[in-house]
């Protein structure tokens, strides 16, 4: 694909600036996105395959909460912090309306995941029980955040509802 051939018009200009500004950076000159930002989203991965081991941790779990991309930048430590920030609002609609879509998915079915592992271990779950679900809501929140990836690298692809909702034996 040549970059820029399917960015209308009227994104092209800032879209162009940004792409050299972003040179050199762990910034995507192809989509003005930082990969950085599903740390955010790892953390919480992170946890939930501690979880069955340590149920106690699900007060950890409850404490996160989903961040927007200028926020997470924002309170990093990211070398180009600011420049990944004001890049945002450069991102080409064809890039930037799958991310937001995927982040939204991430974000909903963590939160939910959550609440729905917390009343688990509060009925009193089973280690096993714990684990499956643990593990489903690991393994689904791991293939939105390869799909987040993927398109801060250049796809533009969305999950769909019915592939989320497999990954989650729904």
């Amino acid at each position: 694909m040549v970059v820029g051939a399917e960015i209308p018009p009227g994104e092209l200009a800032g879209y162009e600036e940004y792409r050299q500004r972003v040179e050199g950076t762990n910034i995507s000159a192809q989509t003005l996105l930082a990969t950085d930002y599903l740390n955010h989203f790892n953390e919480i991965v992170m946890l939930l395959d501690m979880l069955p081991d340590m149920p106690d941790m699900i007060e950890e779990c409850k404490l996160w909460q989903p961040k927007s991309y200028k926020d997470h930048f924002a309170d990093s430590s990211f070398r180009d912090k600011q420049l990944a920030i004001e890049a945002y609002d450069r991102v080409p609609t064809l890039y930037r309306s799958p991310f937001e879509e995927t982040i939204g998915q991430l974000n909903q079915l963590i939160t939910e995941g959550v609440d729905r592992i917390d009343a688990e271990i509060a009925g009193g779950a089973s280690t096993d029980q714990l684990q499956d679900s643990c593990r489903m809501l690991a393994r689904a929140a791991q293939a939105l955040m390869d799909c987040a990836s993927s398109i801060i690298h250049g796809s533009n692809r969305a999950m769909g509802q019915q592939e989320i909702d497999g990954l989650l034996g729904r």
